[in-house]
């Protein structure tokens, strides 16, 4: 009984035992079997590309992780050169800026100093370190003063017109009362001073106190009305400024009558409200002859009869 019990598994056994030497004979076969082109195993051949789909998606996952930190490394060397570009750029137009301020104060100093040219009389540069325009007093404070020659009443210029005149000084500094004071006066003409076309009329320029212009007064109203853009120049008669200096020009005009003055605005040539470098000119206006009174016919004869 067990000896049939035995045969019978091995007969159903059998089958399953076939198979198996038949696997391990072809597993023998094909791992002895070599490629004739190349001389490698199959075995491997069939191995590499079985194995390849899941090497490609490691390798593919890998480069992508690589990737993604190099692109990380660039975009952060990007943004520190972008940062430092941008310094680079910003000491850039500082200087820029400096070099324009230069340029324009060296062309504001050139202008000042131009004013010496042709002149008996000389120029001090200087820089204006403050401000006081209020209700009552319109004024500017320079770093120049009766150390540098200055002088109270020398005139205030820069290389577009006159600013006003030294109203007081101290050693390292003085102060200057602007055109538009309503306390400062110069006598002025309208027109060029002995030139054709616009006859000139003669009167005075003062502070208006509105909209930083000029009141021209005592222009006769029976002198031609002066146009417009008509230049407005110092007469030399007030014992402050020279004469030729360009006040303004005229920028409102109403006529007056052959008892009225006519009503003149003028607007100031130089730009007073942004000044930064100022000349004061060292002028001092020439001694006026005193007239020798002439004496009478009685006084005369009372003279010669003393002398006799």
């Amino acid at each position: 009984m067990p000896i049939q019990r035995t045969q019978r598994e091995i007969r159903q056994r059998a089958p399953a035992w076939l198979v198996a030497l038949l696997a391990l004979s072809f597993a023998m076969a094909t791992f002895s079997a070599r490629d004739q082109a190349t001389q490698e195993r199959k075995i491997r051949v069939w191995a590499q590309a079985a194995a390849m789909p899941v090497q490609s998606l490691f390798s593919g996952a890998s480069g992508g992780v690589g990737g993604l930190f190099q692109y990380l490394g660039n975009m952060r060397r990007a943004a520190g050169e972008n940062e430092t570009l941008r310094q680079r750029l910003a000491e850039t137009e500082a200087r820029l800026r400096e070099t324009e301020a230069a340029r324009a104060e060296n062309e504001r100093l050139r202008g000042l100093l131009d004013l010496r040219e042709g002149k008996e009389f000389g120029a001090v540069a200087a820089r204006v370190v403050a401000r006081d325009p209020s209700q009552w007093f319109d004024s500017a404070i320079i770093n120049r003063g009766s150390s540098s020659g200055i002088e109270v009443n020398m005139p205030v210029v820069t290389s577009e017109g006159v600013v006003g005149r030294v109203a007081a000084v101290s050693p390292v500094s003085a102060q200057v009362m602007l055109l538009t004071d309503e306390r400062a006066a110069a006598g002025a003409a309208v027109g060029q001073l002995g030139g054709g076309g616009t006859a000139n009329s003669l009167g005075s320029v003062r502070g208006f106190g509105a909209n930083g212009l000029l009141d021209m007064r005592y222009v006769s109203g029976l002198d031609q009305l002066p146009p417009v853009g008509t230049p407005v120049l110092t007469t030399g008669q007030d014992g402050i400024y020279p004469a030729g200096l360009k006040l303004g020009e005229v920028v409102e005009a109403k006529a007056g009558t052959a008892t009225t003055s006519h009503e003149i605005r003028v607007r100031p040539s130089a730009r007073l409200n942004s000044l930064s470098e100022v000349a004061v000119l060292l002028y001092r206006p020439p001694p006026r002859a005193v007239p020798t009174p002439t004496p009478s016919p009685s006084t005369q004869q009372r003279n010669e009869s003393k002398g006799k």
